[in-house]
């Protein structure tokens, strides 16, 4: 920044009014400083614009007779004792340049000073704007940051919850065979019921139909009927109805879903009397491999009196003097 002692320098140095010493000092002064330099430049330049734009003023009205009488005094000789000052135009014109030249230095430095705010507040300005854009940057760049950690939050949660759906898919494809599964299993339980359903309706007709035989063949009260029980593990639906005329010693037995059994094999029917050591032989059946059902006559092999228990037990064959096979049916 250019001090106060140079610009007047500078203005009286545009004038060509420096001398001696002093003009060598501001000389190497300029040599050295861009900025002085421009100054002296611009001091110039607006020194010349000021002579060309100045309107000529007018010469005072009693000018030319103080003119005209300077000059006859002047071809008057003067006494030799008396000292006539030298003044004229050219005495003052420096005075008037010089006060000129102040104004425009003046004007000038009230430019430079104008344009030294201006530049300091467009510096200000620049650090402001700086200042902002660099505070911008770093708002965008935290932006940025906080999107980038919402966008791998979302992306984790969007792939947990790719993870979990297909775990859903799974457990509900899982979900969907049991209740196929169960479907399946309960329309088979249902037509099982169904059937059971059909022949124990069967089964109470044919006991019916036998009650009203018995009826018509004699009193009932002179009949002993038993239900026999189920005792083969796995298959509790197997029952079946004894019906005994001690008179006649002789019974019928309706038997329903008994296993179907093999070639070699015979149901066979045993009275239990307790005046035997071991049940008397009631006869030896099969049943229908599809139903399990038979109904059949049959006589005691030896007198009976009182009858304990009737009992079907599987054996060989044809049947065996005693018991040796497994118990089917059982009823006191």
């Amino acid at each position: 920044m250019i001090d106060e002692r140079h610009e007047e320098l500078a203005a009286l140095h545009a004038l060509d009014l420096l001398e001696g010493a002093e003009l060598a000092a501001f000389e190497r002064a300029l040599a050295a400083d861009p900025k002085l330099q421009a100054l002296v430049r611009e001091l110039r330049e607006a020194s010349a614009a000021l002579a060309h734009t100045a309107a000529a003023a007018p010469a005072p009205a009693a000018l030319k007779a103080r003119i005209l009488a300077t000059i006859d005094r002047a071809e008057r000789p003067a006494p030799d004792n008396v000292i006539r000052p030298g003044f004229g135009v050219w005495h003052i014109l420096p005075w008037a340049a010089a006060a000129c030249f102040g104004l425009s230095a003046v004007w000038l430095g009230q430019r430079a000073s104008t344009a030294e705010s201006q530049i300091v507040a467009l510096r200000n300005e620049q650090t402001l704007t700086k200042v902002s854009l660099q505070t911008a940057l770093q708002q965008l760049e935290i932006d940025r940051l906080v999107s980038a950690k919402a966008i791998e939050e979302t992306t984790q949660k969007l792939a947990a919850a790719t993870s979990d759906l297909g775990s859903t898919r799974s457990l509900l494809a899982a979900r969907d065979e049991q209740v196929t599964s169960l479907s399946a299993r309960i329309t088979a339980l249902a037509s099982s019921a169904t059937v059971l359903e059909r022949q124990l309706g069967d089964t109470r007709q044919q006991v019916a139909q036998l009650t009203a035989d018995l009826k018509a063949q004699g009193d009932l009260a002179n009949y002993q009927i038993t239900a026999l029980a189920s005792m083969i593990e796995g298959s509790p639906k197997s029952v079946a109805a004894a019906v005994w005329n001690p008179s006649k010693q002789e019974g019928v037995l309706k038997v329903e879903n008994l296993p179907a059994l093999a070639a070699n094999e015979d149901y066979q029917l045993w009275i239990v009397d307790p005046r035997y050591p071991n049940p008397v032989d009631g006869g030896v059946f099969t049943v229908d491999p599809k139903t399990g059902a038979r109904s059949i006559s049959f006589k005691s092999k030896q007198p009976v009196e009182v009858i304990n228990a009737f009992a079907v037990t599987r054996e060989r064959k044809g049947g065996v003097p005693v018991a040796e096979g497994p118990f089917v049916l059982l009823g006191k």
